[in-house]
């Protein structure tokens, strides 16, 4: 994910964390008189992938542009336990007040990469595609998702303005798998459609009506098969296939190896642990 095209959202994202946590203002780092200057390092106090150094930077940069944040890694890097990941100069104050902030924006973010890493690892070799969903922590949906592309894995659609993804009840209610692909390539020519279907026949019925990516929910893994097979077979590779429904880190390799060309899994980003991190003051 290129980030560059995302400032607003990460300069966003930072100002409401640092006004949920400052407020009216830092009491607590009032206690310090305003003049005294400090030098803090930040570990980790376990193995994971680093992400989420811009989001760090612009916690700084706003709270006090005068202080200094020297990385001492690089995002999609691995840390070992008490790593230095970055070291912090200026007023202790604005180190304090800022801390938090950054850490719970580097701890979750390197949480998700962290774990993304993990599934990326049990299908490489496969060709496959790892995507993630819409599953994310409100607020922080950018966030996550670059952490996503940082260990390894890809991201599905950003929300529901850049791709469609019909599924059930859009079948339903638009009057069938026809008219449902039918009516979004008139609304938006152009963007990608995707179509979620459960049987065989539904397979048949999306392949005819025009979608580009067919999401196959809850097959099993000797149908996905014959899926694929079919699939290629009627299109010659034109149509993409995303396997999707209860898949976990137990299954996840079986599936990959049906042929699929993506798999998309929710708990990419639904169900990371926050990273370990401290920040010491020195010297």
């Amino acid at each position: 994910m290129d980030l560059s095209q995302h400032t607003q959202d990460i300069r966003t994202s930072v100002t409401r964390a640092i006004e949920e946590d400052v407020g009216s203002g830092d009491i607590t780092a009032q206690l310090i008189p305003a003049e005294n200057m400090a030098h803090a390092r930040i570990i980790s106090r376990e193995r994971a992938v680093v992400a989420g150094q811009a989001w760090v930077n612009e916690v700084f940069r706003q709270v006090d542009p005068a202080v200094s944040v020297i990385w001492r890694v690089s995002d999609g890097q691995w840390v070992r336990p008490n790593q230095v990941l970055f070291e912090l100069k200026g007023s202790a104050r604005s180190l304090l007040t800022g801390e938090r902030c950054a850490l719970n924006f580097l701890q979750s973010l390197s949480g998700t990469a962290t774990l993304c890493r993990h599934y990326a690892s049990l299908v490489q070799g496969t060709g496959v595609r790892l995507l993630d969903t819409r599953k994310t922590l409100p607020g922080l949906r950018i966030a996550q998702k670059y952490a996503v592309t940082i260990g390894g894995c890809y991201n599905h659609r950003v929300g529901l303005y850049d791709a469609f993804l019909i599924k059930e009840n859009h079948i339903m209610a638009a009057g069938g798998i026809n008219n449902a692909v039918t009516q979004a390539h008139q609304i938006a020519p152009g963007k990608p459609v995707e179509i979620e279907v459960e049987t065989m026949q539904q397979l048949d019925q999306a392949i005819d009506a025009g979608a580009d990516i067919i999401m196959l929910d809850n097959f099993n893994t000797d149908t996905m098969r014959e899926a694929v097979e079919h699939t290629r077979n009627k299109t010659q590779g034109r149509v993409k296939l995303e396997a999707s429904g209860g898949i976990n880190t137990t299954t996840l390799r079986s599936y990959a190896e049906t042929g699929v060309d993506f798999i998309s899994i929710g708990a990419l980003t639904k169900d990371c642990k926050a990273v370990d991190l401290s920040m010491r003051l020195i010297g």
